[in-house]
């Protein structure tokens, strides 16, 4: 899925990255805990999160995210959206809950991921991570 239709999906605002927009995803990764998307999340996956400090920034990066998306509406500052684009990164912005977030990429067809698991899409098959 492409980050632009994630976009529409989510009625996200673009924060930096906008070159990226026709960058393909293949599965998510949502969570709060770092540590967690560092131990369960597979490779390349889109980072959705509430957490809007550096170390979301250095997450991505570590996990080869393609973006992050800040859910909740959390906005995160010019200091680590700089840092993102330095990585060169997508992050986007939307004030849909986490839980609302995952179900809308779900049903349009995006997997979630899990590290040497095969993942579920929503709707549109299985596929492996």
């Amino acid at each position: 899925m492409r980050l632009s239709e994630i976009t529409r999906i989510l009625d996200a605002e673009v924060l930096c990255g906008t070159d990226k927009l026709d960058s393909d995803v293949s599965a998510a990764f949502a969570c709060d805990l770092m540590s967690d998307v560092l131990a369960f999340s597979g490779p390349r996956p889109l980072l959705l999160t509430g957490l809007t400090n550096s170390q979301v920034v250095r997450t991505a990066e570590v996990i080869d995210a393609p973006a992050i998306i800040f859910v909740r509406g959390k906005r995160p500052t010019a200091a680590i959206i700089a840092l993102a684009t330095e990585k060169g990164l997508a992050c986007l912005l939307t004030t849909r809950l986490m839980y609302e977030s995952c179900g809308l990429l779900y049903q349009a067809g995006l997997p979630g991921c899990r590290p040497g698991k095969e993942v579920t899409g929503g709707g549109q098959g299985v596929g492996a991570v």
